[in-house]
C-alpha cells in the first residue's frame, strides 16, 4: 500500500479527480454515513440513530465499533466520516464543512496526525469559536508513533506540540473515546452557562462530596447559597431537618420526589445559581422515574440552565437514566464525569 509505485498511482488518480471537481476520502477507509438522509455509503452494516454530533475519523476500524456501540447506547450523529489516508479531503476540511452543518452542534474527531498543521490551526481555531471542537489524539508515546507509521504511512509529532496547537485553536482535547463523547452529549443537548456559578442538589452525602472535589478541580465556582434561598427552602416544610443548608445542597437520602421538585425549583429560580449538577442514589424510598420525571420538568421552566444529572445505579435505576436521556438530560454514571461535563460547559463562556 506504501510503496513507492503505489503512492505515485495514488497521486496520479487524485488529480483526475481533483481536475473533475470530485473530492475524494480515503483510501483505506471505511465512507461516509449520513443519518438524515438515510445514507450509508461505507462498509458499515448498520447506522447509527440521528443525532447533532459529528464524527470524524482517521480509523476506521474504530468508526465501525462506534456505530455499533451507538445503536447499543441511542447515541445520536449527524454524521460520521471516515478518512483513512487522506490523499484528497483532510480533517480541516471536514471541520470547515461541519461549521456550516445545521444539523451539527458539536464536532469530534479521532486524529493520529495532521499533514497541513497551518491549515488545521487556521479552520479549527476559527470554527471552534462558533462550535465546540473535541478530539482524541492517538500517539502520545513513541510506542503509538510507531504504531502510526505502521497504520497510516504518516508522521506524528511530539504530542506536547499537538497540544499546544490544541490549545491555541481552543480544542477541547479528550483523554479516552468515551470521555470524547460524553462531553459532545453535553454540547448536545446542553446550553452553555450565563456565568461559572453551578450547584449540586443530592440525596447522598458522599458523591455530593465527591462531585465538590471534582468540580473544584475543574475550576467550576460552586456558588454559596445565600440566606433568601435557605429560607425558601426551610418554608417548603418539605426539607428533612438535617437536610444541609449548603452547596453541595444534601436533601438527605428519604427524599421523595416532592423534595426534588422544591429543589430544583428553588435552585433554578435563582439569578446567581448559572447551572445544576443533580445527583441520585438508589436508596429505599427512592422513586427514580418519578425524580427524573421532575428533572425534565424542571428543565422545562429554565431551558436557558443546563441541568447535568448522575444517577447512579443499575437495575432499579435504568429506566430512569434511560428516560433523561431521551427527553435530552445528559445523565452519567460518575460523579466525575458530570462535573467533567459541567467544566467543559463553562469553558465556553465567552470572557
Amino acid at each position: 500500500e506504501f510503496s513507492a509505485q503505489g503512492r505515485e498511482i495514488q497521486e496520479r488518480i487524485v488529480k483526475k479527480l481533483r481536475k473533475a471537481k470530485i473530492p475524494l476520502i480515503g483510501p483505506n477507509c471505511l465512507g461516509i454515513i449520513r443519518t438524515s438522509i438515510h445514507l450509508n455509503a461505507s462498509f458499515a452494516p448498520s447506522m447509527p440513530p440521528k443525532g447533532n454530533v459529528a464524527f470524524v475519523s482517521q480509523s476506521g476500524a474504530l468508526a465501525d465499533s462506534i456505530i455499533d456501540w451507538a445503536i447499543e447506547e441511542r447515541y445520536g450523529f449527524s454524521s460520521i466520516v471516515s478518512l483513512g489516508n487522506s490523499a484528497d479531503k483532510d480533517v480541516s476540511d471536514f471541520i470547515e464543512y461541519f461549521a456550516e452543518d445545521k444539523e451539527t452542534k458539536v464536532i469530534t474527531i479521532y486524529i493520529e496526525s495532521i499533514q497541513d498543521g497551518r491549515k488545521f490551526l487556521k479552520i479549527a481555531g476559527t470554527v471552534s469559536k462558533k462550535k465546540p471542537i473535541i478530539v482524541i489524539k492517538a500517539g502520545k508515546t513513541s510506542h503509538g508513533v510507531k504504531a502510526i507509521s505502521s497504520h497510516t504511512g504518516n508522521i506524528a509529532g511530539d504530542y506536547e506540540i499537538y497540544k499546544a496547537a490544541f490549545r491555541q485553536a481552543g480544542i477541547i482535547l479528550a483523554e479516552s473515546v468515551e470521555e470524547m463523547f460524553d462531553l459532545a452529549k453535553v454540547f448536545a443537548t446542553q446550553p452553555v452557562p450565563k456565568k461559572n456559578a453551578v450547584a449540586i442538589v443530592t440525596n447522598g452525602g458522599g458523591p455530593g462530596v465527591l462531585c465538590a472535589d471534582y468540580c473544584s478541580e475543574f475550576g467550576i465556582h460552586l456558588v454559596e447559597l445565600d440566606n433568601a434561598t435557605i429560607k425558601e427552602l426551610d418554608r417548603s416544610g418539605v426539607m428533612h431537618p438535617a437536610y444541609s443548608r449548603s452547596n453541595p445542597l444534601d436533601i438527605v437520602g428519604d427524599a421523595l420526589p416532592v423534595r426534588y421538585r422544591v429543589a430544583l425549583d428553588i435552585l433554578l429560580a435563582q439569578d446567581y445559581i448559572a447551572g445544576l449538577i443533580v445527583i441520585q442514589t438508589l436508596q429505599a424510598m427512592t422513586e427514580a422515574l418519578e425524580d427524573a420525571k421532575i428533572v425534565i420538568a424542571a428543565k422545562q421552566k429554565h431551558p436557558d440552565k443546563p441541568i447535568i444529572c448522575t444517577y447512579m445505579g443499575g437495575k432499579f435505576t435504568k429506566s430512569s437514566f434511560r428516560y433523561l436521556e431521551e427527553n435530552g438530560i445528559p445523565d452519567y454514571n460518575d460523579v466525575r464525569k458530570s462535573a467533567k461535563a459541567m467544566a467543559a460547559l463553562v469553558s465556553r463562556i465567552k470572557k
